[in-house]
């Protein structure tokens, strides 16, 4: 990635004045208690190049050290906040929605908090969906409950009409929760508020089991993803092992980037391939993936195998592109794909074998948050409710070299974090797999 051009100024609604209303706990003091603007994390920590842009006279990019501030923008007593959760479901939604209603509700005495229904769609006359009035009450026993007590949907919905019903509500915070479509949607809310010279907030906080946003080094919901998929790869292991040419067949999430996929088959190391969105792959071929597969069984007498929902879509260029309510691209169904690909070139060698397919998917973003997403949760949840607080906007809560920090939305929104080729974690996947090279084997 390249990093020294990038600029990391957040904005702002105006010059926050109003003395927090947190107590100092025991044993801090107002410098120790509060965070500085000033106070900034490298973007890039790698000391060449931080050598390198010091001696071109280049500031190194740094990111605003997220946590509370001690001099705030709102009237806590005046102001109105909404919350709106959007697009896929994902482990850690009502975790997140837990933590900004009971910040803003006892770390700073808002009253008026609004939970928008069923996504973008909640601000929308025409949908006539109910608005929740949000308290502690409400909110205190959500965290063992999988899914959106706000609810969710997809597809575009007018901008114009979404300020308009942010006006007549009189809201000064609103808080997108979402994934890429959604901080794309977040960033022209913001546009559309500053271009009718609205003091209105949106602090977006992003959403994605893929762990594919760009200047977010982690998402929620991505360590209990992955820790469901590993028990995913264990059943498909003791299924393979259980029968004679036995073959497990797994897929997993992953529709432009393979974390899940590749994470997965290192915390559980019974996998002998992964297939992956950024890695091209051949079925077919002296030593492309077929082959292989069919070595691995005359080796071991069983295999496990771990395809991302985006792998091999140039299988499907002939069937035409067809697009969600949100404009993203449904991709054809790899799994099922391969499953009919390894019987028909097992049927043609005439080589019985044992093949169970196995789609957690939808299991998976639905549960509960595990236990280290939703302490993740907690600290996103209060970090956006600070943020905003303070009067800062077009901005999403990121973590970034291990601190949660203050991304704007313009340099994260329509971008994508992918799997490396050459990085760690895919050197690591090939060494635990021990699969090689699969494309152009003719």
């Amino acid at each position: 990635m390249e990093f020294k051009d990038l600029d990391t100024t957040i904005p702002t609604l105006g010059p926050a004045k109003i003395t927090s209303p947190k107590t100092l706990r025991a044993g801090l003091t107002e410098a120790t208690a509060f965070v500085s603007d000033d106070s900034r994390v490298a973007v890039d920590v790698h000391v060449e190049n931080l050598k390198e842009m010091f001696a071109q006279g280049i500031e190194p990019p740094g990111l605003e050290l997220a946590g509370p501030r001690g001099k705030i923008y709102f009237d806590a007593s005046k102001l109105r906040c909404a919350l709106v959760t959007c697009g896929g479901l994902c482990p850690g939604l009502n975790d997140i929605i837990r933590s900004i209603v009971l910040e803003l509700f006892y770390g700073y005495g808002v009253r008026n908090i609004f939970g928008i229904r069923f996504g973008l769609q909640g601000f929308i006359p025409a949908y006539g969906h109910d608005i929740i009035e949000l308290s502690p009450n409400q909110v205190g026993n959500i965290l063992d409950m999988g899914g959106s007590i706000l609810g969710s949907s997809r597809g575009p919905q007018s901008i114009d009409e979404i300020v308009d019903s942010l006006e007549r509500m009189n809201i000064g915070l609103l808080f997108m929760i979402g994934g890429d479509g959604t901080l794309n949607a977040a960033l022209k809310i913001a546009n559309a508020i500053t271009e009718r010279n609205l003091k209105i907030a949106v602090i977006g906080i992003p959403k994605t089991i893929d762990n594919d946003i760009y200047m977010v080094s982690r998402s929620f919901g991505f360590d209990t993803a992955v820790d469901v998929a590993t028990r995913a790869i264990t059943g498909a292991h003791n299924e393979a092992q259980s029968y004679p040419n036995g073959i497990g067949l797994i897929k997993l999430m992953g529709r432009y980037s393979g974390f899940i996929a590749a994470t997965a088959a290192l915390a559980q190391q019974d996998c002998n391939f992964v297939l992956i969105p950024e890695i091209e792959v051949d079925l077919e071929g002296d030593n492309c993936f077929l082959r292989q597969l069919e070595n691995r069984l005359q080796l071991r007498g069983h295999a496990v195998a771990v395809v991302a929902e985006g792998f091999g879509q140039k299988y499907f260029e002939d069937a035409g592109i067809e697009r969600d309510r949100s404009g993203n691209v449904r991709l054809k169904d790899i799994g099922v794909f391969l499953k009919d690909q390894i019987k028909a070139y097992f049927n043609k060698k005439n080589i019985e074998i044992n093949l169970k397919y196995i789609d957690p998917s939808y299991m998976i973003r639905s549960l509960p948050a595990n236990a280290n997403d939703s302490v993740f949760c907690g600290f996103l949840g209060r970090d956006a409710v600070h943020a905003g607080m303070a009067g800062k906007s077009q901005m999403l809560i990121s973590h970034w070299n291990n601190y949660f920090v203050h991304v704007p939305l313009a340099i994260s929104a329509g971008k994508r974090k992918q799997v490396t080729p050459t990085g760690k974690l895919w050197r690591t996947v090939l060494e635990a797999t021990g699969q090689g090279p699969m494309k152009n084997c003719l």
